[in-house]
Parts: C-alpha cells; structure tokens; sequence
C-alpha cells in the first residue's frame, strides 16, 4: 500500500537552512524524506515555475513586512514535492527561520482534539451524539439567556434539549466563544486554570441560545478536550501524546516548549502603526513555561511537518505503520459536512456563506465561489489566529501547509495568496 509515510523511527528531521532552495528543481532534494515519499512537482503534475513563483512571493511578503517569515509545504498523490522556508524566526536576532521552526497554532489545535473524540467514537468507549452532560454532569441543567445580544446572566430561561457531542464538535451546542463579553467578565478561560475549572466555568453561566438551533465558533474544544480526560482517565496531553502524536509521528507538537525547542520557537510580531513588525506575546503566560491550562482548543504549538503528517493520515485515512486510522464510517465523519440545512449559513459574510463544518472540527468549502481564494468543493481545512492554516483537498489529493506568526493573523492575505499560487502550478505547465 503506498502511504506517502516512510517506515522509519520517528523524531529524525533532516535540519537545513533557511536560505536553502527547497522545492525539489534543478536536482535540489527535498527535506523530510525520512517521514515521507518524495517527488518532482512535475511528477505529480505540478508547475515547478509556479512553486518557485510561490516562494517568491512569499519572499516578497517578508520585505514588505507582511510577516517575518514563514514555513509552506505541499504534498501530491501522496508525495512531498514541495518545502520551503524563508524569512526571519525571530528578526531581532537575523535569526532565519529553519524548516523545523515552531509555530503556535491556537484554533489549528481545535481538530486535533476533534479526531481525538472521533476516535474515541470509533473504539465505541463514546458516541457522538451522546449529551456532553452524560460525561460533565455540571451541563444538565445550564439555562439559555433571553437575549444573547446583552448578556445579562441574571435574565434567563430554561433550555430546549440536551447539548450533544456533536454539537459540541459542530460548534452549534449554545456555548459562546472564550472572547466573549460574557466569558471574559467571568475569567471563564485563563491559562492560570485547569482545564476542568474552564470547562466548569462556561457550564455555570447560560447558553447563548438552544442547543443546535445556530453555529457560534466558541469553546467548544475546550469542553471536549475534558471529556477526553473524563472518558480515558488520562490528561488530555498526555492522551493527544499516546494517541495520536507518537502514532502519525508529530513530535514537536506540544503544550509546552521546552529549553531543547524553544530555539526554534517563531516570534509572534504584530504591524506598528508605521507598518513595521513589532514582538508581541498573545497570552499572558507564554508558551515556553508551564501553563496549569491545557488548552485542547488553542493551545497546541506544533511545526509545518508535523501538520503535513496529521492531514495526510486523515486524507488517505492510514497511519505511518500502514495501519487504518478510522473506520470507514467515521472516516467520512472528519471531512463531510454535518451541519444540518436548517443552520446554513453559519456566517454572513466571505468564506462562512460556503461553509459547512465537519465532526472532525474543519470548515468545509460547500460553495467555493464564496471564497476569495481557490478552493475545491469538498476541501477541508481550519487556521489560527497567529497566521497558520492548512488546507485538505480530497479532490485533488494535495495537502498545503503554511505557517507563520503574524497577528492580526491576515497578514495581508499573504495565506490566501500563498493557496493561490498552488492552484496556479496545478493549473501550469508541468515540465518546464
């Protein structure tokens, strides 16, 4: 069976410089070839003039002060054919940024802890549609506020229906989002609290509205990421760990960067009023010393090959070891829509008109003419709020990564551009 994986040790990366041509032309070899089968872009049907055109513009971007830098990656039919990274990890020291650099994720953790619950699904020790108070009784009798508008917890009612799990993965369970005016006058979520103090926070204070009446992006991996630990009887880093992270062979993705990663630690950095990049830390408590929250919604930090692994097993639905990683039946549950027609939009404006969301915790392209970017109808794919994404596109068996640290995490589109630039070398002459 052709995996894309190779069937070595994990934790081996081959380390190469920044200013290294990556994208596999001209005889340059490609990175990583201990942990995936690799080929030519024009092998796969890919514009190798294109890529490099992507590159550019990604160098073009860091000039501009767009961001400091950024590592990319793609991979087609099942091989890597494309790596590069350019720009500065930190720009106050020249430090360029390597291939293995570190980025924070933030809500790219959000589906980690989703497939994590859809494999809990799949072995039977849960099901999906199970109500969240089954496992967190502190949710049986959460009220509704009478008018989400003005959230006054004082003026509620009672509540139509049971929270499910797959509202929770669905985002449709009536919880609010951590930066809510609600949850922040409450300290509902703080990295100076456990996670069972969080998820025991939002379930003192009411629902916005119903359970499964309206799509609201909100805490929802949080609460998840606690019946994780309530369901396996283990921290849910350390489940993520067992799991998932040594499985797919993610190695450097963690709660915590240590003294050993935190050299490649990128720097988070943030457009002055004059347009230059100033350092910024986004959290209170950074991620390089020990947090009491483990954040199983965004508080993964992780790097660019680590996420190329994670998609490919949910695209092809195979480990490294060659081993299936769901059952066909929940495989279909990661990447199809599950909101019903009744919800949709779940927004009003820009890519959340064309947008379903799967249990698998992805916006899912419905209506890619609502996109300002390419995307295939059935593509899957979530991002961050410091400047990371990632993209699956089943119909044409390619994955994209990008990462950066860039807040606001736009960057100018630098991301949107970057999809664009792949679509043009798919769309380009292959063999210059």
């Amino acid at each position: 069976m052709q995996t894309g994986f190779k069937a070595v040790s994990v934790g081996v990366l081959m380390m190469l410089s920044a200013g290294t041509a990556l994208s596999q032309s001209a005889g340059s070899s490609l990175p990583w070839s201990d942990r995936f089968d690799t080929a030519s872009p024009a092998t796969v049907g890919l514009s190798d003039q294109a890529l490099q055109s992507a590159t550019s513009a990604l160098r073009a971007r860091v000039e501009a002060n767009d961001i400091a830098g950024a590592v990319a990656a793609i991979m087609k039919d099942d091989k890597l054919v494309y790596a590069e990274a350019v720009g500065w990890r930190d720009i106050e020291s020249r430090d360029e940024m390597p291939l293995d650099a570190l980025f924070r994720t933030y809500s790219m953790t959000r589906p980690v802890t989703a497939v994590a619950i859809l494999l809990l699904h799949d072995q039977g020790l849960l099901d999906v549609n199970d109500p969240v108070s089954q496992y967190l009784p502190a949710f049986a009798d959460q009220p509704v506020l009478i008018d989400s508008a003005n959230p006054d917890p004082g003026a509620v009612r009672a509540r139509v229906g049971d929270i499910t799990l797959a509202q929770l993965l669905t985002h449709t369970s009536g919880l609010g989002s951590r930066s809510s005016s609600l949850y922040r006058a409450n300290n509902v979520h703080s990295y100076d609290q456990t996670l069972a103090q969080v998820v025991d926070n939002a379930a003192a204070l009411p629902l916005f509205e119903d359970p499964g009446t309206q799509f609201r992006y909100g805490l929802h991996a949080e609460v998840l990421g606690r019946v994780i630990e309530v369901v396996t009887g283990q921290p849910v880093d350390v489940y993520l760990e067992e799991q998932l992270f040594q499985p797919l062979g993610m190695t450097d993705t963690v709660f915590y960067v240590d003294e050993e990663r935190a050299p490649r630690l990128a720097t988070v950095y943030r457009p002055d009023d004059a347009g230059q990049l100033r350092a910024i830390e986004m959290e209170d408590i950074p991620v390089t010393e020990r947090r009491t929250l483990t954040s199983s919604g965004v508080g993964l930090v992780s790097s660019t090959a680590d996420f190329l692994s994670f998609s490919h097993a949910l695209l092809t639905n195979t480990r490294p070891d060659g081993e299936a990683l769901f059952s066909e039946q929940t495989r279909r549950l990661v990447s199809e829509n599950a909101i019903p027609d009744a919800l949709l939009p779940i927004g009003s404006g820009g890519y959340w008109l064309g947008s379903g969301w799967s249990l698998g915790g992805f916006a899912v392209a419905m209506d890619p003419a609502a996109y300002n970017h390419p995307v295939s109808t059935g593509e899957y794919w979530w991002d961050g709020s410091a400047g990371t994404r990632f993209w699956i596109d089943p119909v044409n068996n390619m994955i994209a990564v990008i990462m950066a640290q860039v807040s606001p995490a736009s960057g100018n589109g630098f991301r949107e551009e970057f999809k664009s630039n792949i679509v043009d070398a798919l769309n380009g002459p292959a063999g210059e």
